[in-house]
């Protein structure tokens, strides 16, 4: 009897195991992962990355080489910063931090200096030829012997700017 026992046990045991093969065998759909577009902040995060390893390797460039030609330093701190002699010709320097920096003999002759905080900065002796400073704050900076020969100053706020001959 104990034999029979375990043989009925023994042979369900074999038909639950068949049954789970047969089921199991059937393709269960499997759950397909959903790929998201990005939201509007891992968008800028993102973007923002990008900018700033652009603007960290233009930076690098800038004070290795004293040279940037071009480049986008667009929101760049660069406040303090010791750029005396510097070519900046034709870089985007829109929203830069250049507060207190000491930009004296610099070449910025057609920079975009749209919005850049150049608050106390040392302009002196720079080429700003061309030079775009609309709503650029200018305040207390210095220009004197700056070449400021068809820069555009709209907008600006030039409040006890020293040397800017208009």
């Amino acid at each position: 009897m104990i034999l029979k026992l375990q043989g009925s046990r023994f042979a369900s045991a074999i038909a639950l195991l068949s049954s789970s093969l047969i089921f199991g065998c059937a393709r269960a759909e499997q759950p397909q992962a959903t790929v998201l577009p990005p939201t509007n902040s891992e968008q800028t995060a993102t973007q923002t990355f990008a900018q700033n390893t652009t603007n960290n390797d233009a930076v690098n460039r800038l004070l290795s080489t004293r040279e940037c030609s071009g480049c986008d330093l667009q929101g760049v701190k660069l406040e303090r910063a010791d750029l005396n002699g510097v070519n900046l010709s034709n870089a985007n320097l829109t929203n830069a931090d250049l507060e207190k920096a000491n930009l004296s003999n610099a070449n910025l002759s057609g920079a975009n200096l749209t919005n850049a905080d150049l608050e106390e900065a040392n302009l002196t002796g720079a080429n700003l030829r061309g030079a775009n400073f609309q709503r650029a704050d200018l305040e207390d900076a210095n220009l004197t012997n700056a070449d400021v020969t068809g820069a555009n100053f709209q907008g600006a706020d030039l409040e006890g700017v020293i040397g800017l001959r208009r």
